[in-house]
């Protein structure tokens, strides 16, 4: 079979799944066609369909790439220690990890409504896992004392929203760099479950 025009050996699953999270990010997953993919990539329309049966299927891989990703990632981070501790860890962690992907978290979070029933509960069971990781966190500092947090559902979804909106902003040439960021998050953090500063002398 003669190869499609535009098309070579380099064009991959993961140029077109690139090419298609910039553009939904930027423009909408409804407002994104095929047709604009493709040429973003440079091939024919047609092509992409080596890649993925469909614009849903599309979306559906490119958000659970995304929090496969993070899933993978968060055990990296020790989350086991104190309550004070694991909740700096895991704010410091939610914090690094989501700046560098401000496409993808666009995508995975405004887009939810375009995902089928089937798999919308797919990408949110792994959103569950991950917020798990939190309340857990949560709950053992609420139950030594360390945390004053009335529910901890709520305080889970509070913090996530709080840590995860700052994509939307942050710019690397901004007037507060990423440690900045990261300390000045976490000192929000911490208050917003009582926890207070350290003493200094």
């Amino acid at each position: 079979m003669a190869r499609k025009t535009g098309s070579h050996s380099d064009i991959t699953g993961p140029r077109v799944r690139a090419a298609a999270r910039s553009l939904i990010a930027r423009h909408g997953f409804a407002a994104v066609s095929m047709r604009q993919i493709a040429r973003e990539v440079g091939v024919q329309a047609g092509a992409l369909y080596l890649y993925t049966p469909d614009k849903q299927t599309l979306l559906f891989d490119l958000m659970k790439a995304h929090m496969d990703e993070l899933l993978e990632a968060v055990t990296r981070v020790d989350l086991t220690g104190a309550p004070e501790r694991a909740l700096e860890a895991f704010a410091r962690f939610h914090i690094e990890f989501h700046l560098d992907r401000a496409e993808a978290v666009f995508v995975s979070y405004m887009e939810l409504r375009n995902l089928t029933p089937e798999n919308f509960a797919v990408i949110e069971g792994l959103r569950r896992q991950y917020e798990t990781l939190l309340e857990t966190i949560l709950r053992r500092g609420q139950a030594s004392g360390d945390f004053e947090v009335p529910d901890t559902k709520l305080a889970t979804m509070g913090l996530i929203a709080m840590l995860t909106g700052l994509t939307t902003w942050f710019r690397e040439d901004g007037r507060l760099d990423r440690e900045d960021i990261q300390n000045i998050y976490w000192d929000m953090v911490r208050k917003a479950v009582g926890v207070q500063a350290p003493v200094t002398a």
